[in-house]
């Protein structure tokens, strides 16, 4: 099957201070064509795997195979070409907000290809049909909803039609109209695209709706991983603290400290 994976993150483990991990031995793997979430409590190192993915951060072992390339090996301009197979939705949408939802979504166009203006404009009327909002090409964001305007940033994400998209918390403030929405059309566009997904999430339920795998990860580790089905059945604790929502389980609501009788001199 290792022809079938697209990226695989490899006994990868990483700390901006040597003596503290915030990564440790990290192994997933992503299929061509799959929908793959990447799930866990705040601070669990969900983003950072997404950092060390495009190469923003340097492992201190384990590598990043994007498409059988270690990028991690790869020389500046490497690393930039690289980094064109991959389209990124950042969390809140990011976008431009002196430029025009046309402008936004052509961006990428006009940095990355040499194509005429009329190709450019066609290409970006055609992505943000695919998201509804074809419409909308001459408003600036300030204009545009929450929702909408993450559905721009969407169309931005798929402007080169990557073979890999990545979502950093894509439901986050969302109605459940427009998180509804944007679920659907990242099922949608990928079968589209015949790319593979990978979202970074805290919502179960939208989520376990349309993909094929899940990680769950805690304090740097991937402590599950399978099917949703398969992680809905985990007897594991802390699974199913964060799946079910639960306040109380293996992680602990207080952040460790001294007693407080202790520390108010009691």
């Amino acid at each position: 099957m290792e022809n079938d994976t697209f990226l695989s993150v490899e006994s990868l483990s990483f700390g901006y201070n040597p003596g503290r991990l915030i990564l440790k031995n990290i192994n997933m793997h992503f299929r061509r064509g799959s929908v793959v979430a990447l799930m866990g409590g705040s601070g669990c190192g969900k983003t950072t795997v997404l950092r060390a993915i495009g190469a923003q951060v340097r492992p201190q072992s384990g590598r990043v195979m994007l498409d059988g390339t270690d990028v991690h090996k790869l020389d500046r301009a490497g690393l930039a070409a690289a980094r064109r197979k991959i389209g990124m939705l950042f969390q809140h949408g990011a976008l431009f907000t002196d430029l025009s939802v046309y402008d936004n979504v052509a961006f990428p166009l006009r940095e990355h290809t040499n194509l005429p203006s009329a190709m450019i404009r066609d290409l970006v009327l055609m992505k943000l049909h695919a998201v509804g909002l074809r419409g909308a090409s001459r408003l600036m964001p300030a204009e545009v909803s929450g929702g909408m305007a993450r559905r721009v940033a969407l169309a931005r994400s798929i402007a080169l039609d990557p073979p890999l998209l990545m979502y950093d918390e894509p439901f986050a403030g969302l109605d459940p109209i427009s998180l509804g929405t944007i679920a659907h059309l990242v099922k949608n566009l990928n079968a589209a695209l015949g790319a593979t997904t990978m979202l970074v999430t805290h919502d179960v339920a939208e989520t376990f709706r349309i993909v094929d795998y899940a990680y769950v990860m805690s304090a740097g580790e991937v402590i599950a991983e399978g099917t949703p089905d398969q992680l809905m059945a985990s007897t594991d604790p802390q699974v199913k603290q964060f799946l079910n929502g639960r306040r109380d389980g293996p992680v602990p609501f207080h952040y460790p400290a001294a007693p407080i009788a202790e520390e108010l001199g009691l």
